[in-house]
C-alpha cells in the first residue's frame, strides 16, 4: 500500500473531510458543499472525497458520505443506481470491420437512447413495444413497485417498462473499447431512468418538508434527511433499493441488446469471466471502524479489497477496469469517472466543434454540436484522477474507445 495520498480539511464543529485531490482541482462551490455536509450531526466519522469531485445539487458529486441512523436523499440524488457495466469478449481488434459506422448506427437503432425516435422500435428514447426479455425482467420488479406506489402514489411513472433497457441522455453512453492486448470490451453507463428520477425527487421534497416541520437548522435545505425508525425512512430505503435493482436490470437488458447487435455483425465470440455491473450513485448499509453506517456514494464506486470496478474517462479518453485495495480511509471507495471541470453551459460556450472533433478523431461517435458538453475538455484529465487515487485501486485493464454511442 502506498503512503496515504489524501488531504484533510477540518472546520470547527464539523467532521473531517479527507480528500484525494492531489493534482486535481477542487472548485470553491464544491468545497462549500462538502463543508456544509460535514456540519450535519448525522455525518461521520468523516467524509471521503474522490478526485473526480465537483459541484452537485445539495451534495457534492464524487463524495462518500457515511451517516449514522439517517440518510440524506439529495446525497443519493435522482439518478438512483446509476452505474457502469462491462464485459470482456474473446474478440480482437483485427476482427472488427475497418469502418465502425454501421456498427454504431445499428446499436443506436437497437437501444432506445436520448429523445431519439426510431420507426417501429422506439419513441423519444422509450420502447414502442418492449421486447419479451424486458417484459420478463419487469415482472420480477413490478410487484414491489406497485406496493411502493400504493404507499406513495406521486412516485408513479407512466411506464417503467418502456424505459427498461434504454440509455437516456447526458453523460450516459455505450462503448466498444480495446484493452492493452487489443481485446474487445463492451461497456455502458446508465441508471434507473425516469422511474428512479421520480422516486428521488419525491423523497428529496418529503425530507425537506419533514425538516421544516421539525424546524431543523440545516446549512442547506437540500441536506434534509430521514431518521431511522420513521415510516418515511423505511419507505425511502425500500424505494431506493428497488430503484437500484431496476438500474442494474436496465444495464443488463441493454448489454444483452448490444451483444445481440455484435453477434449479427462480427465473428462468433464468447464472454470471458471479466464481467462487472456496479452502481456509483447509491446508498447501502455497511460496517466501518466497528460502526453500522449508511454509506452514500454520490459519484463513487465501492472498492473493497479485490473488488472489481469501472472508472470511465470522457469521450475520447482512456477508461479503466480497476481492483479495489480496500482502503478504509475512503470507506473502501474510489472515483466513478473523470469528473466535470466545466458545467454543460460553460462547455458549450468554450469548446469549439473543431476542438471536439479533434479530441474524438480516433472514436466512431457523434461529432455534432449537441454533444460538445460531453467533449473531453469538459472533464478533468483521467490520468491525473487515477494518479490521485493510487492508494485506493490498482489498474487491471486500460481501455480505449473505438465506438461511443451517446443519448
Amino acid at each position: 500500500m502506498n503512503t496515504a495520498l489524501h488531504q484533510t480539511l477540518h472546520d470547527e464543529g464539523a467532521v473531517p473531510i479527507k480528500a484525494w485531490i492531489n493534482g486535481v482541482p477542487l472548485e470553491e462551490g464544491a468545497r462549500k458543499q462538502l463543508r456544509n455536509m460535514a456540519r450535519l450531526p448525522i455525518v461521520g466519522p468523516w467524509i471521503a472525497v474522490m478526485p473526480d469531485v465537483h459541484l452537485g445539487i445539495g451534495a457534492t458529486v464524487g463524495s462518500v458520505v457515511p451517516t449514522e441512523g439517517a440518510i440524506i436523499p439529495a446525497a443519493v440524488g435522482v439518478d438512483i443506481g446509476c452505474g457502469m457495466m462491462a464485459y470482456q469478449t474473446t474478440l480482437r481488434a483485427d476482427q472488427l470491420p475497418e469502418s465502425l459506422q454501421t456498427l454504431r448506427s445499428d446499436i443506436e437503432r437497437a437501444v432506445p437512447h436520448g429523445f431519439v425516435t426510431v420507426d417501429g422500435r422506439s419513441l423519444k428514447g422509450n420502447w414502442i413495444v418492449a421486447p419479451n426479455s424486458a417484459t420478463t425482467r419487469w415482472r420480477q420488479l413490478e410487484t414491489r413497485y406497485r406496493s411502493l406506489v400504493e404507499r406513495h402514489p406521486r412516485i408513479s411513472h407512466k411506464s417503467p417498462l418502456s424505459q427498461l433497457g434504454s440509455l437516456g441522455g447526458g453523460n450516459h453512453f455505450i462503448e466498444l473499447c480495446l484493452d492493452e492486448n487489443d481485446q474487445v470490451w463492451v461497456m455502458l453507463h446508465s441508471g434507473s431512468r425516469g422511474v428512479g428520477n421520480g422516486i428521488g425527487q419525491y423523497f428529496i421534497e418529503k425530507a425537506r418538508n419533514e425538516m421544516q416541520k421539525q424546524q431543523a437548522n440545516l446549512p442547506d435545505r437540500d441536506l434534509a434527511y430521514f431518521s431511522e425508525g420513521s415510516t418515511l425512512f423505511a419507505d425511502y430505503v425500500d424505494a431506493v433499493e428497488w430503484a437500484q435493482e431496476y438500474a442494474a436490470q436496465n444495464r443488463q437488458q441493454m448489454m444483452e441488446t448490444v451483444l445481440g447487435v455484435l453477434r449479427k455483425h462480427l465473428p462468433a465470440f464468447q464472454l470471458t469471466r471479466m464481467a462487472i455491473n456496479c452502481h456509483h450513485n447509491y446508498v447501502q448499509r455497511e460496517t466501518h471502524f466497528g460502526r453500522e453506517l449508511y454509506v452514500t456514494r454520490k459519484g463513487a464506486v465501492s472498492a473493497r479489497e479485490g473488488q472489481f470496478g469501472i472508472i470511465p474517462g470522457s469521450m475520447g479518453a482512456q477508461s479503466f477496469i480497476v481492483r479495489g485495495l480496500g482502503n478504509e480511509e475512503s470507506f473502501c471507495s474510489c472515483s466513478h469517472g473523470a469528473g466535470r471541470v466545466m458545467s454543460r453551459t460553460e462547455a458549450k460556450k468554450r469548446i469549439t466543434l473543431g476542438e471536439h472533433r479533434a479530441a474524438t478523431a480516433h472514436v466512431e461517435c457523434r461529432k455534432d454540436a449537441d454533444v460538445i458538453d460531453e467533449s473531453p475538455a469538459a472533464y478533468k484529465p483521467i490520468d491525473k484522477v487515477m494518479a490521485a487515487q493510487r492508494d485506493l485501486v490498482e489498474i487491471m485493464h486500460t481501455l480505449r474507445q473505438v465506438v461511443c454511442v451517446k443519448g
